[in-house]
């Protein structure tokens, strides 16, 4: 499948993470919120100028800026 960047997903796209390219400190947190590995997430929500943006993940909406979400390499899911 072809891998994209997070920030890519339109409103209603289901992905799934393949990989996270930041820092140690940012990985981190991604991981606190439920962003890891094979997890699984929903684009809910673009603002007007698609920064930030609101992720369902794990049964919790969570908001991400462009520059945090570039790092994530996601998969589209057919579910």
């Amino acid at each position: 499948m072809n891998n994209y960047t997070l920030n890519k997903t339109k409103v209603g796209d289901i992905v799934k993470i393949v990989q996270i390219n930041s820092e140690p400190s940012i990985k981190r947190r991604f991981q606190d919120l439920g962003i890891i590995k094979n997890s699984k997430l929903e684009c809910v929500l673009k603002s007007p100028f698609n920064d930030p943006s609101a992720y369902l993940i794990r049964g919790t909406v969570i908001a991400l800026r462009e520059d945090d979400s570039k790092n994530i390499i996601v998969e589209y899911c057919n579910e």
